[in-house]
């Protein structure tokens, strides 16, 4: 085998292999159940004051 094709075809793999596991990882994040930022004391008196 060439060693043009060669490279083409570990790059292609290496490249889907990244894909997959990016994939996997958004997933992962995802899935994780969603819990508000916490926010702080002064935020909330201005908002207070705001309203």
């Amino acid at each position: 085998m060439e060693r043009p094709k060669l490279t083409a075809i570990v790059t292609g793999a290496i490249s889907l292999v990244l894909g997959i596991l990016y994939l996997i990882v958004v997933q992962i994040l995802d899935s994780r159940e969603m819990i508000p930022a916490p926010v702080g004391m002064a935020l909330l008196n201005t908002l207070n004051q705001i309203l």
